[in-house]
């Protein structure tokens, strides 16, 4: 689906908008919204580009598992998902351990990179590589959720079951928030409060999409946007609160409008009203998307600070927005993509799929 290949790489564009024009203060050694004073609360709002990402994870992955067993499944969120992750996991282990960058090095010993590179180092409070990696533990949730609905068996009824009690239990952990009995880390991190209502919503369209807008589809994308409003104002108020509003000049207004906006345009998907025709170059950009995800943060900590100073700030910004897309590209047609050929089972040994899972794209975080 050439629209989601669109949308991905602009989700993309946004998170490193927010990166380099208004949170990496550390790697232009400046505050980037006093560099930026007319872009920061626009780019502010690229903090949200990841919420779209997991609208975008809830539609396609839902659509890749029909007609799937769970060993196909598996195989093919590991090939999809690992190669570009060591990839990058690499550049910052070398960026780190070859040069003298210090903004954003997160201190890890030998160690520590090993357990990143098995994506769960969250689960043993071992600290991310990069700042982005974040967003991969809560997608890897949602596949292993995923993987539940695969062993029972994916049909409409069941996804409209599951999409129902993930929502519940999403509004019920909430709604219990500050009662220390019902408190529960463990049940945090299984339900995914603030990131449920963003892959249930995604799921919910995907059904609007291949049977149809019944109401409780609709029902649940309703209560899904409710709940993401909640979140997205919660989350976006803690960088608020951390950085100043001076420094993350982003008010409620406008992260309701940007939320609202992803909404619209994936019902728009969903309903087949924002159709784009498959193109070489769509492919590409959706190709790119997740690479740029991973490695923009690794090439605003080499360039920047080299660039700072002989460039006017916009030109250094846009040129190393311009080489973190050329190095993505870079990655996904001679790395990401042979490793990905390689890896995938050979002819004879594939299960056979739906038309739906023929279309597969890819699903990023």
């Amino acid at each position: 689906m050439a629209e989601l290949d669109l949308l991905r790489f602009l989700a993309a564009l946004a998170v490193v908008a927010f990166h380099y024009l208004v949170a990496y203060a550390s790697v232009w050694g400046e505050r980037p919204a006093e560099l930026f004073p007319a872009l920061a609360p626009i780019a502010g709002l690229g903090i949200l580009g990841v919420e779209l990402f997991f609208i975008i994870s809830g539609f396609v992955i839902l659509m890749t598992v029909w007609g799937r067993g769970l060993g196909a499944f598996a195989r093919s969120r590991l090939v999809r998902l690992y190669p570009a992750y060591w990839l990058s996991l690499a550049a910052v282990a070398a960026l780190y351990g070859l040069t003298g960058a210090k903004a954003l090095n997160p201190k890890l010993s030998p160690g520590d990179y090993l357990l990143n590179a098995t994506m769960f180092q969250r689960l043993f409070k071992v600290t991310d590589a990069s700042g982005v990696y974040w967003s991969l533990w809560a997608e890897l949730r949602f596949y292993l959720l995923i993987a539940i609905l695969v062993i029972v068996g994916v049909t409409h009824g069941r996804v409209l079951a599951f999409c129902g009690i993930w929502l519940a239990a999403a509004l019920g952990v909430k709604l219990l928030e500050g009662y220390e009995v019902f408190e529960s880390e463990l049940l945090r991190e299984i339900v995914m409060p603030d990131y449920a209502p963003y892959f249930v919503a995604g799921m919910a369209l995907y059904l609007v999409h291949k049977h149809g807008g019944h109401w409780l589809p609709w029902l649940y994308v309703a209560a899904s946007y409710g709940l993401s409003l909640d979140s997205a104002l919660s989350r976006v108020a803690r960088r608020v609160d951390a950085a100043g509003f001076k420094n993350m000049p982003v008010t409620d207004l406008g992260v309701i409008i940007a939320l609202t906006l992803i909404f619209v345009l994936m019902a728009l998907v969903a309903l087949g009203a924002l159709r784009l025709k498959p193109s070489r170059t769509l492919t590409a950009l959706g190709g790119t998307t997740y690479p740029l995800y991973l490695f923009h943060s690794v090439i605003a900590v080499a360039l920047i600070p080299l660039l700072t100073g002989a460039l006017p700030a916009w030109a250094v910004a846009t040129v190393t927005t311009l080489v973190a897309i050329l190095v993505s590209y870079l990655v996904y047609s001679f790395a990401e993509r042979p490793i990905q050929r390689l890896l995938k089972p050979r002819r004879g040994t594939q299960t056979p799929t739906t038309p739906a899972v023929q279309m597969e794209k890819t699903s990023v975080p």
